[in-house]
């Protein structure tokens, strides 16, 4: 195996999608699938001790869906990039996979060239999320969070400089580890930029913060 590639377990339980899935992240040069499973038991069974670099979780599968995998593997691990694929379109399940630690939702009728970007994308640190799925996202905060809207410019003066600089790089898609290589700090101090930053503006996941972000930004400020 090519040291350049990136390791993928892949749990799907309709065979069709899954082979193609496989093939099309094996026929890659960045990525080979080590392990492909049509159930989340197995996967548990075997997942201990053999971690790949990146795990495709399919969110609707029967026994155990993709969101009791993900919330039970967070549990015991929050480094493992796990990705949702989906044909579910209900914004709750978004919203849950991101609270529950994902690293990024797309649809199954996401592009075979994008699925690779994405994947190669949140195994550098970034987040992966389909245009609709940012949408999606955007618009819950806007509905729920309407005060905190209205007052984005307070809640902005709020914010230290540094928080700042790393609510910017979060929306980029940095994860803590090239943040604090950008800021010339230590992770652990990004991690209590973060910490503050979900506080502030009453936030659950990084991923919402970006979705903030970009939403309260202007372009000249997330450049």
């Amino acid at each position: 195996m090519n040291e350049r590639e990136l390791t993928v377990v892949v749990v799907d339980d309709h065979p069709l999608f899954r082979r193609g899935v496989v093939e099309l992240l094996n026929d890659s040069e960045e990525l080979t699938v080590i392990a492909e499973y049509d159930n989340g038991f197995t996967l548990l069974d075997n997942l201990e001790g053999n971690y790949p670099d990146i795990l495709l979780l399919d969110l609707q599968m029967p026994d155990k869906s993709g969101l009791e995998l993900l919330k039970q593997i967070r549990e015991c691990d929050d480094e493992l990039k796990i990705i949702i694929i989906t044909a579910c379109t209900d914004q709750d399940k978004l919203l849950e996979a991101l609270r529950y630690g994902a690293n990024g939702y797309l649809q199954k009728d996401t592009p075979p060239d994008e699925i690779l970007y994405h994947l190669i994308s949140v195994a550098s640190g970034k987040i992966a999320l389909n245009v609709d799925a940012i949408t999606s996202l955007a618009s819950h905060i806007r509905e729920n969070h309407e005060e905190e809207a209205s007052q984005s410019n307070e809640t902005l003066a709020e914010l230290t400089e540094r928080e700042r600089e790393t609510l910017f790089f979060i929306a980029k898609g940095l994860n803590n580890k090239l943040i604090a290589r950008e800021l010339g700090i230590s992770d652990g101090t990004v991690k209590v930029y973060v910490k503050n930053l979900l506080r502030k503006l009453d936030m659950h996941s990084r991923l919402e913060l970006a979705a903030w972000a970009h939403k309260n930004l202007t372009e000249e400020e997330l450049a």
